[in-house]
């Protein structure tokens, strides 16, 4: 029942039914509902009845309290024998709430396989208790989600004594995004040397793990009893050194690894060149390999898949993304896919500098072999309609399996268009995702495209047209084909395209179609008038339940049209999570009458957008009323150029602090913050419940003083930040000089200071 709108009496329902016949359900997902308090407790009720046999439990986002947590785990100890799933991820259990946790999992009746405690704002200390409570009864579990949490070294060397335990059975442990440094990788490894057989899957990305962490890894590694199947070390500060100590042990042990990504990290020429000794071996069974924007040129590229034509048959997943791969490294591939041998199944060289060159060889090599390919991206390469046309031919063989394409900025034309609907015509079934924007498709082009919507075997579910220059006349052709066939589309995007109101009522026509199952919708900057604007939102209001994101950004839908769209925000039966108003004529009375709505439904959304529009103070201070609710799991919010001064700021600020823990981005860029309210924002950011990973103050008004106070602020709190702009305000020298000594703290994650 996930994201089902279901609340605490739709709970209360549910248990009722359960305990009449309580003993066949084995899993119960409630996650992203409003299941709150009362749910909670009911839930725990029958835990009480021995004849319940619940073994997997999921209450992700569920409004749960503290008081819900300590019924629960009541109830977990009073019956623990049949669980062996807990999810309670993205709840703020807390301290607090992993010492109740840590009661249940010493009782050695609980068999507890799998335990997910993402972002539940578990520090060190939470750690310690939960390693110790799993160090008395160790055997049974065999994945640990700890990502997104205040683990840290000190954490990690708890974990450490667990997993050196000879009885301890973990084969997954994720610590993505942890504070981890090679400090606590160097403790980790050194525990998993002593007891290295079960571990299959191991998470450290986005963490500061460095050369150094990695180097400690690779002994690991070289162990033969470690049976390592996934390493994931995203954004972890790697650098060619690293690459090749880890290269070096993977030579020693080279059959169990099966996943590796290495993605975002500087690893070079000299780096991906250790990884073909490894490919060649024949004892190499990796299925994954993701480099994605590890600063590889062409000849990097060419060595790596010069490598892969030796050993063809394992790789199923390849992402050079962002590397400069080029036509020639498109050429080597090529002689790669045209082998028998070779399984290849995604793809993934966006912007790597192909032109319709590259394209023509990786597609003549694709015909000889199509039958692998499920994923194939070439977005922002220079393919044009040459290069599409011979895709087409790949697109129309039999054979051909492809899921999805993606062409976004590739310079093709509505005869581009013309060319792959034409193939996907002849063999329809099997894409699923197809991604055209930035193209000059026109209304020529989505003629094309009507074509194959309303063939019967079409199954697309996400068609993208942003900037594709379709007017009205595209739309009308595109509603028409979508009349014809409309279970399956889940997203459409036609953003930054001159749809106007007639082509937004053909659209709003289909919400009346009981199959019509859109979950997605885009019309960004698309000429949309009042007029327009009503008949999307009475579309809307007759059937709610199935649109996730709506973005009517650049589109001047004014106080009038956001008061349009309450009835659709207020209704129970709404699961939007993305509310996009960017530049929409909404003034603070807009803003009144939107959150309104809001609050009486916000348990949902997760983004809102209100970016250049005449918010001000007043309207900022009916957003805080929206985000001081226990049951707001708001995580985005934009309000760029929204005419917020120092006050607006404060009464975010106070909402913030009364319920601090989901929001991750904040964007209060050109609005006149200046040091007063960066200094009361710094309040929020010192609070260890403020999990804020993006914060935008650029042109704020922000001198060297407020600048201090932000430092300050997080010195106290500095593991979560990621993402700070401070672009063209007056921070000066000495301001700089603040920021400069947060590097020196070890804790310190900010990865992008503009």
């Amino acid at each position: 029942l996930l994201s089902c709108g279901v609340s605490d009496e739709g709970c209360a329902a549910l248990t009722s039914a359960l305990r009449s016949n309580p003993s066949h359900l084995t899993e119960l997902n409630l996650s992203c509902n409003n299941v709150g308090d009362s749910g909670v407790k009911r839930l725990s009720a029958l835990k009480d009845d021995e004849h319940y046999k619940l073994q997997t439990l999921t209450l992700c986002e569920c409004g749960v309290s503290d008081e819900d947590r300590a019924a629960l785990t009541s109830a977990l100890r009073s019956n623990p024998s049949h669980l062996r799933l807990l999810d309670l991820s993205f709840i703020n259990v807390g301290v607090s709430g992993v010492k109740r946790l840590c009661a249940v999992l010493k009782n050695p009746q609980y068999e507890v396989e799998t335990l997910r405690l993402e972002e539940c704002g578990v520090s060190d200390e939470g750690c310690a208790a939960l390693t110790s409570a799993l160090r008395s009864n160790p055997s049974h579990l065999r994945e640990l989600d700890l990502s997104k949490n205040n683990v840290g070294d000190s954490g990690v060397k708890f974990l450490s004594a667990l997993l050196e335990n000879p009885h301890c059975k973990l084969e997954t442990l994720r610590l993505y995004r942890s504070r981890v440094s090679d400090e606590g990788c160097s403790a980790l490894t050194s525990a998993l040397r002593s007891n290295p057989s079960h571990l299959r899957e191991l998470n450290l990305s986005c963490n500061n793990v460095g050369d150094s962490g990695v180097k400690r890894l690779s002994a690991l590694l070289e162990n033969p009893h470690c049976k390592l199947e996934s390493l994931t070390l995203y954004n972890c500060g790697v650098s060619d050194e690293g690459c090749a100590a880890l290269t070096s042990a993977l030579r020693s042990n080279p059959s169990h690894l099966r996943d590796l990504n290495l993605s975002y990290n500087n690893v070079g020429d000299s780096g991906v060149k250790c990884l073909p000794v490894l490919l060649k071996d024949p004892d190499c069974k990796l299925e994954t390999l993701r480099l994605h924007d590890c600063h590889v040129s062409d000849e990097g590229c060419a060595a790596l898949i010069s490598a892969l034509r030796s050993n063809p048959s394992h790789l199923r997943d390849l992402d050079l993304s962002k590397n400069n791969v080029g036509d020639s490294g498109m050429k080597i591939l090529s002689t790669v896919l045209e082998n028998p041998d070779c399984k290849l199944e995604i793809l993934w060289f966006e912007g790597c500098g192909v032109s319709d060159e590259g394209c023509a060889a990786l597609t003549s090599a694709l015909r000889s072999n199509p039958s692998h390919l499920r994923k194939l991206n070439l977005s922002c390469n220079n393919v044009g309609d040459s290069g599409v046309k011979c895709l087409s031919a790949l697109l129309e063989n039999p054979h051909c399996k492809l899921e999805t394409l993606r062409l976004y900025r590739s310079r093709v034309s509505d005869e581009g268009c013309a060319a792959v609907t034409s193939a996907l015509r002849s063999n329809p079934s099997h894409l699923r995702d197809l991604n055209l924007s930035w193209n000059n498709v026109g209304d020529s082009g989505v003629k094309c495209l009507s074509a194959l919507l309303e063939n019967p075997h079409c199954k697309l579910e996400t068609l993208r047209l942003q900037w594709c220059g379709v007017s009205d006349e595209g739309c009308d052709l595109l509603v028409s084909a979508l009349r014809s066939n409309p279970s399956h589309l889940r997203e459409l995007d036609l953003s930054y395209n001159y749809v106007g109101d007639s082509g937004v009522k053909r659209l709003s026509a289909l919400k009346d179609d009981e199959h019509y199952k859109l979950q997605t919708l885009t019309l960004g900057n698309g000429g949309v008038s009042d007029e327009g604007r009503a008949a999307l939102t009475a579309a809307l209001r007759s059937n709610p339940s199935h649109l996730r994101e709506l973005d009517l950004s650049y589109i001047n839908v004014g106080d009038s049209g956001v008061k349009c769209l309450l009835p659709v925000l207020e209704n129970p039966h709404c699961k939007l999570e993305t509310l996009r108003l960017c530049e929409c004529g909404v003034s603070d009375e807009g803003c009144a009458a939107l959150t309104s709505a809001l609050r009486s439904n916000p348990s949902h959304l997760r983004e809102l957008d209100l970016s250049y529009n005449k918010v001000g103070d007043s309207g900022v201070m009916r957003l805080s009323a929206l985000l001081k609710d226990p049951h707001c799991k708001l995580e985005t919010l934009s309000l760029y150029g929204c005419g917020v001064s120092d006050e607006g700021c404060d009464l975010l600020v106070s909402a913030l602090r009364s319920n601090p823990s989901h929001l991750r981005e904040l964007d209060l860029s050109c609005n006149n913050v200046g040091d007063s309210g960066v200094k009361r924002l710094s309040g929020v950011l010192k609070d260890p419940h403020c999990k804020l990973e993006i914060l935008g103050l650029e042109r704020c008004g922000v001198s060297d003083e407020g600048c201090a106070a932000l430092t300050s602020a997080l010195r106290s709190n500095p593991s979560h930040l990621r993402e700070l702009n401070l672009s063209c305000n007056n921070v000066g020298d000495s301001g700089v000089k603040c920021l400069s000594a947060l590097k020196d703290d070890e804790h310190y994650k900010l990865q992008t200071l503009t």
